[in-house]
């Protein structure tokens, strides 16, 4: 075997890098995770959790796709909740407090451990594309789906042609490996600067180096780079807050685990606490407001419209009397308390004098200053639906690189990568998600098809159809998927089969069971369509109902109360479909189609898009547009013609 060439190479051991390496080591592809220190894989440098609004749907769904951050944030949680319980079932997502040590112990172990990955530390410096010939063969071993661990086939797979795409990579020690494809998934490492008010300096996130020279290689390649902006709280330590000044926040008695598969009741280890800023809090930032470099014009990177730090807060709206801080613990054998909802680039005096005038946080002693930190990323309107560049075949990029924010983000976006690069060394056919299927293709769809130019935070306020993609439906809709891709077990699979079987039975039994309801004989199901009836409150007129999961009765109760509106989307959904199966020639030249208003053909020339869908959904591009690429697409009227 040679030493130096791999199937697959990604770049970073990010949650990005992660899932990436996993899926294309367990589709059968030799894959090498390279990262600049191994004590760094799966870090949480911002906040030490998992999930929370529409994030925490997307890691049920990376779940259900056969991922593993569900799995390893079940096991290291130290509190889980539920959010959002106050409104509708499309809303509710789930959120868990993680010990960050443990997670990403836990998750160096799993990849340590799976075969056909190697783990290297090593930064990459270069990168450059070149052609390998291999000899074309078939493994005559079956690909045999097991249990989680042996799920992939057994042995080296390879499916190549005589020849292929290769892609260089070289070391800082000049030490060069080969792949067919490389996976792109720095985070913010690419030319990163970090601020703290008057200072910066060259660094990565958590004390890490930067890495300085792979954008050169990048550039070189005429890949698109963008300049964006993250930032992370101050983190204090525990026993310098005075609690008794704070609003204390427990998880909740029967919190909904991530993973489909776990069977074990969350862990409740740790409390959470609430505080607030002040007026003085105000008066501080403001003071000192020209000493930010966001406002002194030392950061050029653009930051994130939703999750701004907390100068942003107190600019944008000034009206506002107070804004929320949550002190949240990083772990159970450690003090540190990460202070979520003040992230901040401000001077470290001035850090010092506005935590003083937070209540709990008179006297908190700050072990980890805030700061904002600049980095290099891609413009993802560079990239197809699979995550693989349009000019640069077996090319891909992943996470916060392509410009999005946050862990789960990066996590799909890894898997998502993971599974195409494989597809792409075996001869498979692409895997894509639409947007009525998953949070993670809305994510995608919105990346290549509309780019971000500011880093892209998941919103349940960005599907069209979220009543469909309820946290508690992910198995339903991409468990099938995962297990045909050969990432979910056999064994998972049939567990999910049964669960599914128990929810359409409990709904047909919902319709046939007859119950005395104020003098009038109704079924079961048509008093769960009334909101203020729930499955539980008519448990006593209904002897006979048998013992379910509590999951099972999440879903039956929410599909039959939801039914109308669920038959509404879906009707939707299948209307959308018309333009999604519409697809656009990748040569098509808008230019040349004088129909189309010129703000149309300049951004359907820059996005490229794969559908009329996605074409339907690109900013500035109307009804009428549509219309006219239909016609020409289907050649009703011919191009020349416009």
């Amino acid at each position: 075997m040679n030493k130096t060439h791999f199937d697959i190479i990604i770049i970073g051991a990010g949650h990005a890098g992660i899932e990436a390496g996993l899926a294309a080591a367990r589709l059968g592809c030799r894959a090498a995770i390279f990262t600049q220190s191994l004590d760094a894989l799966g870090n949480m440098p911002c906040n030490p959790s998992i999930g929370g609004s529409s994030k925490g749907h997307i890691v049920r769904e990376i779940d259900a796709l056969g991922g593993e951050m569900a799995c390893v944030a079940d096991e290291t949680a130290i509190q889980c909740r539920m959010l959002n319980l106050g409104k509708g079932p499309a809303v509710h997502s789930p959120r868990a407090q993680v010990d960050r040590r443990a997670y990403a112990d836990a998750m160096k172990l799993r990849l340590e451990n799976q075969p056909n990955l190697e783990l290297k530390q090593a930064e990459i410096v270069a990168i450059q594309p070149g052609m390998f010939h291999v000899k074309h063969f078939n493994s005559d071993q079956e690909h045999k789906r097991g249990s989680r661990s042996d799920c992939t086939p057994q042995g080296h797979v390879k499916h190549y042609n005589s020849k292929q795409d290769q892609w260089i990579v070289t070391t800082k020690t000049q030490t060069t490996y080969t792949c067919v494809c490389l996976i792109l998934a720095t985070g913010t490492f690419l030319r990163s600067r970090i601020h703290i008010g008057e200072h910066n300096h060259v660094g990565g996130p958590d004390g890490l180096p930067a890495a300085k020279l792979l954008s050169a290689s990048l550039e070189a390649l005429d890949i698109p780079l963008q300049r964006f902006k993250t930032g992370t709280p101050p983190r204090v330590n525990c026993r310098s807050v005075d609690f008794f000044l704070t609003q204390t926040q427990a998880g909740d008695e029967e919190a909904v685990p991530f993973s489909f598969a776990t069977q074990t009741k969350c862990k409740q280890l740790a409390n959470c606490y609430l505080t607030f800023t002040t007026d003085q809090t105000k008066q501080v930032i403001l003071e000192n407001l020209h000493r930010s470099p966001m406002y002194s014009g030392k950061i050029d990177g653009i930051g994130a419209r939703y999750c701004p730090s907390i100068e942003d807060k107190v600019v944008r709206f000034a009206d506002k009397e107070r804004h929320s801080l949550f002190i949240e613990p990083c772990g159970l054998n450690t003090n540190e308390m990460y202070l979520q909802g003040i992230s901040s680039s401000l001077p470290e005096d001035v850090q010092h004098a506005f935590l003083r005038t937070i209540p709990g946080l008179e006297n908190a002693e700050v072990m980890r200053l805030a700061y904002a930190i600049e980095y290099d990323c891609v413009d993802p309107l560079a990239l197809k639906s699979t995550l693989e560049f349009r000019e640069q075949p077996g090319l891909f990029g992943a996470g916060q690189f392509n410009g999005s924010s946050g862990y789960e983000e990066a996590a799909a976006q890894g898997l998502m990568a993971g599974i195409n690069a494989a597809h792409k060394v075996l001869g498979r056919p692409p895997f894509m998600l639409k947007r009525h299927e998953a949070y993670i293709g809305i994510l995608i769809d919105d990346l290549v098809t509309k780019g971000t130019n500011e880093p892209y935070r998941m919103m349940t306020s960005r599907a069209e159809y979220r009543l469909l993609l309820r946290h508690d439906t992910a198995d339903r809709r991409l468990t099938p998927y995962g297990y045909e891709l050969g990432l979910v077990s056999r064994e998972r699979y049939e567990v999910f089969q049964a669960k599914q079987a128990m929810i359409e039975a409990e709904k047909r039994r919902a319709q046939a069971t007859k119950i005395d309801w104020q003098g009038k004989r109704c079924s079961l199901a048509e008093l769960l369509r009334r909101p203020e009836l729930s499955y539980e409150a008519l448990a006593d007129l209904d002897p006979t109902r048998p013992t379910l999961p509590r999951e099972v009765i999440t879903n039956v109760e929410t599909d039959i109360k939801y039914e109308g509106y669920l038959r509404r989307q879906e009707a939707q959904v299948r209307e959308m479909a018309r333009l999604e199966e519409v697809a656009l020639p990748a040569d098509l030249d808008y230019t040349a189609i004088t129909a189309l208003r010129l703000e149309a053909r300049e951004k359907l020339g820059k996005a490229r898009p794969e559908t009329l869908g996605q074409a339907a959904r690109i900013s500035g591009v109307n009804p009428a547009d549509v219309q006219v690429l239909l016609l020409c697409v289907k050649g009703i009227v011919s191009r020349e013609t416009f």
